[in-house]
C-alpha cells in the first residue's frame, strides 16, 4: 500500500470507523486487528469478507454472540512450557479459559436447527480439549489455591498437615489454660516464621521453656515456641515443604500437558480472535443499520447512502452514482452545502466495503473494488514547508496523477482553488481530463462556473449539485445528480438586506453570457422542483393503489374462504338429512316385514288395520322431518325476487341453496350442496343477511380457535421421577399430546436412572408412538441416561 493511499485513508477518516469497530471486539488482540484492518484490492477476498460479516450477522440475530470474554494471549506461556518451564496458576487458568471458550463456541455453532454458513469451518476447526480443560480447572481453584483433588499425594499431605496443626493448637491451648497462662501477654495462639507460638511477657521469658522466634517492637513481648510443640511444629514444616514440592510437580505436569497440545491451543486462540473480529463487524453493522453491498465492475451505485460518522438522526441520505454512464462527477454548490461530506461519503464507504464492513446504504447498492482510492481533501497549507494552499494541493495532485490508472478512484475537493479563477478553472479541467485518460473514476467539487459548462458539454462528465434553500438561507444537503449548482450570491444578499441598487450594480458587471447561463440554471432548478413534486405525488398515488389492491385481494380471499366453509356446511347438512331419511326408511321396512310375519300368524283384520294406520302415521312424520308434508303449513311471508348470488330457501323442501343464475323467463338455477336444482320464483324465498351471518360465524370460529391456540402453553420437558410405570406412561401420553398441539419439535423426558424400569417403559412407549420421529439418551451435560431427548414429527 503506497504512502499516498495510506494518506488518503487517513484523510477519509477510515481509522475513526475502525476505532468504532474495535469497540465492538471483546479480545485485546481482536481490537488490535480491527484497528489494523486495511482495504483489500482483490474482489474475491472482499466478497469473502463481506459474506463472513453477513453470516455472523444472521447468527447474531438468531442466537446472540458467542462467549469470547475468556480469550487471552497464551502463546508466550506455551512456548516456555514447550521448553520445559513450569507455568504459574494464572497462566494455566488462562489456558483453561481459552479451551472453555473454544468448546462453548463450537457448541454455539452446532446447536439444533442451525443453518449452514460460510464461517462454519472456523467453528469446526476448534479442537476444544475438554480433558485438559477439566484437568486444569479441577486442579486449580484460584490463582492462589490448588485443589486437594489435584493429586492423591497432595490430598494425603494436606490431611496430615491439618492433623498436625490441630495437635499443635491443642497443646498450646492446654498451656494457655494452665497455670502458665499468667506468664502470657495475651491468651492467644499466633504464628511467627511459619511456626505456632505464644506471646510471653518479657520478664517471664525464662519461665516458659522454648525457642524465641520474634520480639515485639517495644521489647515487652517475646514470641516463644514452647518445647512441647517443637517436634510437632517440625513435622508440620516438613509436611508444608512436601506440599510445596507436590504443588510444583503438579504445575510442571499440567504445563507439560499444555505443551503437548501447544499447536492446537494456539490454533484455537487464532480462530477465536478471528471470530471475534468477524462478529465485531456484524455488531457494527447492526449499530450503523448497515447492509451488505453488491460487488460490480461498472462503478459505484449507492442508494440512500449516509456518512457513517454523522448522527444517523440528522444525516441526509443521498443516492450516489459514478461509473455507470459517466466516469466523472463534478459537484457544485455553496459553502457548507455538503459537497465535501458527499465526496468523503463516496470514498469512505468504498474503503469500508473493501475492508469487509457493511455500509450504511439501502439494499441493492453496489460498489466497485479499486486498487487505489486517492483523495485530495481539506486545507493542505504547510507553514513548515513554506507552501501555500494551492501549492500543497498541487503537490498532492501531482502524486495522484503519477499513481492513478484503471481501477483508481480519485476525489478532488475544490479543484483549482487558491489561485486566479480563470487559470484555476482551466487547470482543473485539464487535471480531470488527464485523470480520465488514465482510466480513473473522478469525483470533484468546485465553485467555478467554467467547470459546470465543461461538465455539460463533455461526454462522460456529469454535473451534480448540493441543493440550497434560498428562503431559509440553509443548505438541504441533498445531492442532485444531473443538475449543475447555481450561484445564490445575489439571492442570499437580497434576503440578508443588501440594497437592491447595489445588487443591480453588481449584476451590470456580469457579462451577458454568465447572466444567460444563470437564468438557464434557474429555469432548470424550477423545472426540477416541479418534477420532484409530481414524482412525489405519483409515488403517493401508486402507494395508495397498491394498498387498495392489497385490501381487495385480502377481502376476496376472505370471501373465498367463507364461501368454501358455507358450501362445506351445506354439504354436511344435506348428508345428515339424507342419512336420517335412510335410517327412517330402514326402520319402516323392518316394521313392514314384522307386520307381514304377524299377519301370517294372526287372523284379526282390525289389528291389521290399526297397525297400517300407525305405520302410515310414522311415514308422514318421517316425511315431515326431511322436508315433506309442507303443503298444509301456512305460506311464508313474501320476499323480493331472488337474484344471482342470493341465498334462498326452497319452500316445499325447507332446504337452503345459492342462486347461480336467473333465466329470462324468471326461472332460477340453484346450487344446494352438491346438487343443482331448477326452480321458479314462487317456489323460493330470499333469506336476507345470510352472508353476513355466515361471515360473522366464521370470524367468531377463527377468533375462538386462535384464542385456544394462544392459550396452549407447553413445557419442553416432563419429569416422571418417582412415578410407577403405568402412571408415568399416562402422564407421558398427555405431555406428548400437549407438545404436538404446541408445535414443539424437541422435548425432554426426565425419568431418572434408578432401577431402569421407568426408563425402559418410556422408551418402549416412545418407539410405538405415532408422534415420535426419533429419540436418544441425553448427552453429557443433558442428564445422560437419566433423560431421553425426543424429536417429534
Amino acid at each position: 500500500m503506497t504512502d499516498l493511499f495510506e494518506k488518503s485513508i487517513q484523510t477519509l477518516e477510515l481509522p475513526r470507523v475502525l476505532g468504532l469497530l474495535a469497540d465492538q471486539a471483546v479480545t485485546e488482540e481482536g481490537k488490535e486487528r480491527c484497528r489494523a484492518l486495511r482495504p483489500l484490492t482483490d474482489a474475491d477476498d472482499v466478497q469473502r469478507r463481506l459474506a463472513e460479516t453477513s453470516a455472523a450477522l444472521s447468527m447474531l440475530v438468531l442466537r446472540g454472540t458467542p462467549s469470547l470474554s475468556g480469550v487471552k494471549p497464551v502463546a508466550a506461556a506455551l512456548q516456555r512450557a514447550d521448553m520445559g518451564g513450569a507455568l504459574n496458576t494464572r497462566e494455566l487458568l488462562d489456558i483453561a479459559a481459552l479451551l472453555r471458550c473454544a468448546r462453548s463456541a463450537r457448541d454455539y455453532a452446532t446447536g439444533e436447527g442451525n443453518q449452514k454458513t460460510c464461517i462454519d469451518h472456523l467453528f469446526a476447526s476448534l479442537t476444544a480439549n475438554r480433558f485438559l480443560e477439566d484437568k486444569i480447572s479441577g486442579s486449580i481453584l484460584g490463582e492462589d489455591e490448588i485443589a486437594d483433588a489435584a493429586s492423591p499425594e497432595l490430598a494425603d499431605i494436606r490431611r496430615h498437615i491439618r492433623a498436625s496443626a490441630s495437635k499443635v493448637r491443642d497443646i498450646l491451648q492446654k498451656l494457655i489454660s494452665s497455670s502458665q497462662a499468667k506468664y502470657l501477654q495475651e491468651s492467644i495462639i499466633t504464628m511467627r516464621s511459619g511456626r505456632y507460638v505464644v506471646p510471653v511477657k518479657a520478664e517471664h521469658k525464662n519461665d516458659v521453656p522454648g525457642l524465641v522466634h520474634d520480639v515485639s517492637g517495644s521489647g515487652g513481648t517475646f514470641f516463644i515456641e514452647p518445647m512441647g510443640v517443637v517436634k510437632t511444629n517440625n513435622e508440620l514444616r516438613e509436611l508444608q515443604a512436601r506440599e510445596e514440592k507436590e504443588i510444583e510437580r503438579i504445575l510442571r505436569e499440567l504445563s507439560a500437558d499444555c505443551a503437548g497440545h501447544k499447536e492446537d491451543i494456539i490454533q484455537d486462540y487464532d480462530l477465536l480472535v478471528m471470530l471475534d473480529v468477524i462478529f465485531a463487524r456484524a455488531k457494527l453493522s447492526t449499530r450503523m443499520d448497515a447492509s451488505e453491498p453488491r460487488l460490480g465492475r461498472g462503478g459505484i451505485e449507492l442508494k440512500k447512502a449516509r456518512h457513517p460518522l454523522l448522527d444517523p438522526a440528522k444525516a441526509v441520505a443521498n443516492d450516489l452514482r459514478l461509473g455507470e454512464g459517466f466516469d466523472t462527477l463534478v459537484i457544485t454548490g455553496p459553502n457548507t452545502g455538503g459537497k465535501t461530506v458527499t465526496l468523503k461519503t463516496i470514498g469512505l464507504l468504498t474503503l469500508m466495503a473493501q475492508c469487509g464492513l457493511h455500509i450504511p446504504v439501502a439494499d441493492d447498492s453496489r460498489v466497485m473494488v479499486f486498487d487505489h482510492v486517492l483523495a485530495d481533501i481539506g486545507d493542505e497549507q504547510s507553514i513548515a514547508q513554506n507552501l501555500s494552499t494551492f501549492s500543497s494541493h498541487m503537490v498532492n495532485i501531482v502524486g495522484i496523477l503519477g499513481q492513478c490508472g484503471p481501477g483508481t478512484l480519485i476525489l478532488f475537493d475544490e479543484l483549482g482553488a487558491g489561485t486566479d479563477p480563470v487559470e484555476g478553472a482551466a487547470l482543473a479541467a485539464a487535471i480531470i481530463e488527464s485523470a480520465r485518460e488514465r482510466g480513473a473514476l473522478v469525483a470533484a467539487t468546485t465553485h467555478y462556473a467554467e467547470l459546470k459548462v465543461y461538465a455539460m458539454t463533455t461526454r462522460g462528465v456529469e454535473n451534480a449539485s448540493c441543493e440550497f434553500d434560498v428562503e431559509t438561507l440553509a443548505p438541504t444537503y441533498k445531492l442532485l445528480i444531473g443538475v449543475p449548482g447555481k450561484s445564490n450570491a445575489f439571492a442570499i444578499s437580497r434576503r440578508l438586506g443588501l440594497p437592491q441598487a447595489i445588487i443591480d450594480k453588481a449584476a451590470e458587471r456580469i457579462d451577458a453570457e454568465n447572466v444567460r447561463f444563470e437564468d438557464v440554471l434557474t429555469q432548470l432548478d424550477r423545472q426540477r422542483q416541479e418534477m420532484e413534486r409530481e414524482k412525489d405525488a405519483a409515488r403517493k398515488l401508486r402507494r395508495e393503489m397498491e394498498d387498495s389492491a392489497r385490501t381487495a385481494r385480502e377481502y376476496r380471499e376472505r370471501l373465498e374462504k367463507e364461501k368454501a366453509k358455507a358450501v362445506e356446511k351445506a354439504q354436511a347438512e344435506a348428508r345428515a338429512i339424507i342419512q336420517e331419511a335412510r335410517d327412517t326408511a330402514d326402520q319402516v321396512f323392518a316394521e313392514l316385514n314384522d307386520m307381514r310375519r304377524r299377519q301370517e300368524k294372526e287372523a284379526s283384520w282390525q289389528e291389521q288395520n290399526d297397525r297400517r294406520a300407525g305405520l302410515r302415521r310414522r311415514l308422514n312424520e318421517a316425511e315431515d322431518a326431511i322436508g315433506g308434508g309442507r303443503e298444509d303449513l301456512p305460506p311464508p311471508p313474501p320476499t323480493r325476487p331472488a337474484a344471482a348470488g342470493d341465498t334462498v330457501e326452497l319452500v316445499k323442501m325447507g332446504t337452503r341453496a345459492t342462486v347461480l343464475s336467473v333465466n329470462r323467463d324468471g326461472g332460477l338455477q340453484l346450487q344446494a350442496g352438491i346438487l343443482k336444482i331448477t326452480a321458479r320464483q314462487s317456489e323460493v324465498r330470499v333469506v336476507e343477511g345470510e352472508a353476513q351471518k355466515t361471515q360473522k360465524e366464521a370470524q367468531r370460529f377463527v377468533q375462538r380457535a386462535e384464542h385456544k391456540l394462544r392459550s396452549l402453553g407447553t413445557s419442553p420437558e416432563v419429569d416422571l421421577r418417582g412415578m410407577m410405570t403405568d402412571e408415568a406412561i399416562g402422564v407421558l401420553d398427555q405431555f406428548l399430546d400437549s407438545a404436538v398441539m404446541g408445535k414443539l419439535t424437541q422435548v425432554t423426558v426426565i425419568h431418572g436412572k434408578g432401577t431402569g424400569a421407568v426408563r425402559k417403559a418410556v422408551r418402549e412407549h416412545l418407539r410405538r408412538s405415532r408422534y415420535v420421529k426419533t429419540f436418544r439418551p441425553g448427552r453429557y451435560g443433558e442428564g445422560e441416561d437419566g433423560v431421553t431427548v425426543v424429536e417429534l414429527k
